[in-house]
């Protein structure tokens, strides 16, 4: 029999690699509670028609990476490929969307059939915030200052702000029109992709990573061109308030995102330190999306992070050292294995990590699995220490972490049980 395997695309975190996401999702947390945003958990599996409806049906989301399927009552099911329009239909389906201006955060797994390479799986997760009621350039800056704060305050470097304008509906149509014609008289230079695109999405040309088709798109017609002088001001307005929140950023006009429900601000921070999947943070504003979905017209903006290349920026940037205990309890005999629960459960409620070894194997043995364990101190405790009431505690580590627990701490902890210990005998 063959031993089973993941499916491809789909990565296990086993233990070592999850100090780097606890660490993330703790920060995350205190950042979000700090800008007032609260956090809303979404099915992993939606209708079909969501995402079709909301991401666009001419994007290689829906029309490429979904992972699709009929359940048994005949309903087509989709795995979310993306966090916005599942935010966006349980607030509509909640009334939330009644109750005034949200300011929401999620995080969780999505899932998109696309070529798995580093930083980039088929099961992939995304930390992303998305506030709805709010029109002003002041919001769209905030919600860019809070990922550009995110990122900086979990200490990574080599940050770039990019930053664009796709304007109204109105000024897209402009633009789409000059753009489909200026790229038909030259159908023959462009990639396949782009020639499919063509007839589906062709702002998606822009994005294209084929070198050839970049060469030819830098004398296309620019979508900067065909902005109303409101929608001009509007980002002059943008790129006015980050200068004086002293965020730095750089146009790239080429910057148009992959959904289609996105207008005005788009946004991406990038990092020097990922190769060519560089973008982090993505996100931009999407005032069409909650009245496509049936819901009144909202203004709306958020931005989302990808997991796994946050992670791998993480421990590329970061030391970070897994969780070792304060305290390795070795134990040997029956009354000793008693007490060590009860003095683990104790040192744990002082906010002590213990390890306790069940093995009741020889005190040598134990004690090369406390050096490996990565703890500063190991306590001996066998049965006849239990009798004379006394245990031993030994230092294991010739230089002590300085994420761990002191000797003064957890002597005056100690003290404390066996004074409690003494007294229950």
């Amino acid at each position: 029999m063959n031993n089973l395997q993941s499916l491809r695309g789909m990565v296990d975190l086993l233990p070592a690699q999850t100090m780097s996401w606890q660490f993330i999702e703790s920060f995350a947390r205190k950042h979000f509670r700090k800008a007032s945003l609260e956090e809303i958990r979404t099915p992993i599996l939606e209708s079909t028609e969501l995402f079709a409806r909301g991401i666009g049906e001419g994007t290689d989301v829906v029309g490429k990476e979904m992972y699709t399927f009929l359940d048994r009552g005949d309903r087509s099911c989709t795995l979310r490929p993306e966090g916005t329009a599942s935010v966006v239909r349980s607030i509509l389906q909640s009334g939330l969307i009644n109750q005034g201006p949200q300011r929401l955060w999620y995080n969780g797994p999505m899932f998109r059939y696309e070529r798995p390479q580093a930083g980039r799986q088929r099961q992939f997760h995304q930390l992303g915030i998305e506030l709805f009621g709010f029109d002003s350039v002041q919001s769209d800056v905030e919600v860019i200052a809070i990922g550009w704060d995110f990122l900086k305050g979990l200490g990574l470097k080599d940050l770039t702000l990019e930053l664009n304008s796709l304007g109204t509906n109105e000024d897209r149509k402009n633009f789409r029109t000059r753009f489909v014609s200026w790229l038909e008289d030259r159908i023959a230079f462009l990639d396949k992709d782009s020639q499919d695109r063509l007839t589906t999405n062709p702002l998606r040309i822009l994005d294209t990573k084929n070198e050839e088709t970049k060469k030819l798109l830098l004398d296309a017609p620019c979508l900067q061109n065909s902005l109303c002088t409101k929608s001009r001001e509007r980002f002059e307005d943008i790129q006015a308030t980050l200068k004086f929140l002293e965020i730095p950023f750089k146009i790239n006009n080429e910057l148009v995102r992959g959904l289609d429900y996105y207008s005005h601000t788009a946004f991406e921070i990038t990092s020097d330190n990922l190769g060519s999947q560089a973008t982090v943070c993505g996100g931009g504003r999407y005032d069409g999306l909650v009245s496509e979905l049936g819901g009144p017209e909202t203004p709306a903006i958020g931005w989302a992070i990808g997991m796994e290349r946050l992670i791998l920026l993480i421990e590329k940037e970061l030391n970070l050292v897994n969780s070792t205990p304060d305290i390795y309890l070795i134990n040997k005999g029956n009354q000793a294995g008693e007490y060590a629960l009860f003095l683990s459960r104790a040192l744990r409620q002082s906010d002590i990590s213990v390890e306790i070894d069940h093995t009741d194997s020889a005190f040598s043995k134990q004690f090369k699995r406390a050096y490996r364990s990565g703890a500063n101190w190991a306590i001996v405790l066998g049965d006849n220490e239990i009798v004379e009431q006394r245990f031993t505690l030994k230092s294991i580590k010739e230089k002590s972490d300085s994420n761990s627990k002191s000797p003064l701490f957890l002597f005056s902890q100690i003290e404390k049980l066996i004074t409690y210990l003494n007294e229950r005998t």
